[in-house]
């Protein structure tokens, strides 16, 4: 991996990033009614068993971002987050302006460049598999 200047920037692109979609996912299951209306949208789209559906999206967000700010298993959920918002951004607000799908865009981005790039030296995937 490259120096110190490039593991602070995944780093704190993981934490802003992960922290940031954790807290949608939070929203969607913790704060009630939320879940209901979150799955009668997923049905709106299509999705066949939108329950099942529309709880992998919202764990996704807040399990995924979770992991992804502290680096554990990063690459796999920066992959669901990924997939996540990619519905988000191009089925679920593919007629709404830019200012509307801007953000799931901009999530749909910053977990693809996690993906490619990994979590860094400050995670704990680093911790995990560094051999001494």
């Amino acid at each position: 991996m490259s120096g110190w200047h490039h593991n602070l920037g995944l780093a704190i692109l993981r934490v802003l990033m992960g922290l940031g979609i954790a807290w949608h996912g939070f929203g969607k299951i913790f704060t009630e009614g939320r879940m209901e209306g979150f799955t009668e949208g997923v049905s709106e789209m299509g999705f066949p068993m939108p329950v099942i559906f529309a709880w992998a999206a919202a764990l996704s967000e807040f399990l995924g971002g979770i992991l992804m700010a502290a680096g554990l298993l990063t690459r796999w959920a920066a992959l669901f987050v990924f997939a996540t918002m990619g519905v988000a951004a191009f089925i679920h607000h593919a007629d709404d302006p830019f200012d509307v799908t801007e953000k799931a865009l901009l999530y749909w981005a910053a977990s693809l460049s996690i993906i490619f790039l990994g979590a860094g030296r400050f995670s704990l995937d680093y911790l995990l598999r560094k051999k001494e």
